[in-house]
């Protein structure tokens, strides 16, 4: 029989090319080459690299997205295969169409990543390639658990001091830092007996926290450092940096008295004043005149002063008749500072309460209080008359400038039924709150200053107490004439509960 070879249709063979390599037919291309040959000669994937490096850190359960970044991704999540397409380099030049993983142990230190991915060749020829990249778990502490697990890992500490016995404005910091996060690169936070101590992994962190002190207080700071190590051969110091911040030591509610050089440059105010605000500045009036300045931490410094009086020596006094004074009868000089547009200057008479019935010598002093005191209404103040004041500045005044009482503010009724109607509370620093509040009659009237004042309320996050229930009887009614936190200003403290599941 006769061998009679196959001869291709012409039609089948019409615009088809031998290949140059193994010269079967194929469509035209510019490589004049078939799939096969074309993938033994080119590779698109050269270049990405077949192995790389994961950090884990078994302490959080977090992988390192660089360049600082710690994430948490489970196995075989889309997390971790988005982390690994970031460590392949040179993988944007081509185009991704599928990436996954191929299984391995749970406990095996290899995560393999299956790709497939397009790719341009010589002359426009597009090749389509899959390839395995394998990548290895290296196991790297984070800087949280660092801190965590070394003992000595500061490397600045501030150190935040108020010298009062009044301890307000501690506790108005703490709040202030809580409100605007001020505290978040902390490594530790210590409470003591006179302030805070803040620890920092850097200097930087450091400089920036007392940078807001600085900026929501009347302070001042040293700084200084001290030589942990030295490398002689590279010249490298190692440091310890400390920050030493003073808080004036002048609280709300303290009666001072100042200098005669520094009345005479607040615009002739009365020497002795009263502290009704604290800010970044000391905010004083003058009870006779309603005359109001703020002093500056620089001129505080300059010229420092004390407080003759402090809120434990305040004494419950009963207005038996109050007068406002018109403004016809205010006395005006020459240079006279600011007077106060919130308060009302008021003629006063009182009389002690625990002098109430007893005697009928009535006190008259001027207030600053005649927007708030009516007649029967019970006044704390100071009894400078019968108080024994050791002040250089108070005994270098002329007796008949200084008032045998000064009223700071209205007494609201027993504390201990106002503390069991408070249904709010306030966040701390740290879960040592008792080593905070060393003084718990200096806590408790911060909280009755806050319901007293909206504007300081309005820097401070008050959160909801669950374990206080909101009152509903008619004898558990708060009194509408009693300062208290409306519901609107609180917040919902969220509370997360991990709860375990039961094995079914």
């Amino acid at each position: 029989m006769e061998y009679m070879q196959e001869i291709p249709d012409a039609s089948e063979s019409k615009n088809k090319i031998l290949c140059c390599e193994c010269g079967i037919l194929i469509e035209p291309n510019p490589s004049n080459m078939c799939v096969a040959c074309l993938r033994s000669h080119v590779d698109i994937s050269e270049g990405i690299p077949k192995q790389a490096v994961l950090y884990f850190c078994r302490g959080c359960e977090r992988y390192l997205q660089p360049p600082s970044e710690w994430v948490r991704a489970s196995l075989e999540s889309r997390e971790l295969l988005s982390l690994c397409l970031k460590k392949l380099k040179g993988l944007n030049r081509l185009k991704l169409i599928d990436a996954s993983f191929i299984w391995t142990e749970p406990h095996s230190k290899r995560i393999k990543v299956k790709l497939t991915v397009h790719g341009t060749v010589e002359a426009g020829a597009v090749l389509e390639q899959t390839f395995v990249v394998e990548f290895t778990v290296s196991h790297h502490m984070c800087d949280e658990c660092h801190r965590s697990e070394a003992q000595d890992y500061w490397r600045a500490l501030v150190q935040v001091r108020q010298k009062a016995e009044n301890k307000k404005t501690i506790y108005y910091l703490e709040q202030l830092i809580l409100k605007h996060k001020a505290h978040e690169n902390t490594l530790g936070i210590k409470p003591i007996h006179e302030g805070l101590d803040f620890f920092y992994a850097t200097e930087a962190h450091a400089r920036k926290f007392v940078d807001f002190v600085n900026t929501v207080l009347p302070v001042k700071y040293q700084h200084s450092k001290k030589l942990i190590s030295h490398d002689i051969h590279s010249n490298i110091y190692n440091y310890k940096f400390s920050y030493s911040v003073e808080i004036v030591p002048i609280s709300k509610d303290n009666v001072v008295c100042l200098p005669k050089k520094l009345t005479q440059q607040l615009g002739g105010i009365s020497p002795v004043c009263l502290v009704y605000r604290v800010t970044n500045s000391l905010h004083l009036i003058d009870q006779t005149t309603a005359q109001i300045a703020e002093i500056s931490s620089t001129l505080y410094w300059r010229y420092p002063f004390q407080s003759v009086c402090n809120p434990k020596q305040l004494v419950e006094f009963i207005v038996m008749d109050i007068e406002p004074v018109m403004d016809k009868d205010r006395q005006y000089f020459p240079g006279q500072g600011t007077l106060s547009n919130k308060h009302v200057l008021a003629d006063c008479w009182v009389v002690r309460a625990c002098d109430l019935g007893i005697t009928e010598n009535t006190i008259h002093i001027k207030t600053h209080l005649g927007h708030v005191l009516k007649v029967g209404d019970s006044v704390l103040g100071y009894n400078l008359l019968d108080s024994n004041i050791n002040d250089p500045n108070f005994d270098k005044l002329d007796s008949s400038k200084i008032p045998d009482v000064f009223l700071v503010k209205k007494y609201y009724g027993d504390r201990s039924s106002r503390n069991r109607n408070r249904i709010w509370k306030l966040k701390h620093l740290t879960n040592e709150s008792e080593a905070l509040h060393l003084d718990e009659r200096d806590y408790n009237e911060f909280l009755d200053d806050l319901e007293e004042d909206v504007n300081l309320r309005q820097n401070i996050n008050i959160f909801k107490d669950k374990s206080k229930v909101i009152p509903v009887d008619s004898n558990d009614v708060v009194d509408d004439n009693v300062p208290h936190v409306t519901l609107e200003e609180m917040l919902d403290d969220l509370v997360i509960d991990d709860v375990e599941m039961e094995e079914m």
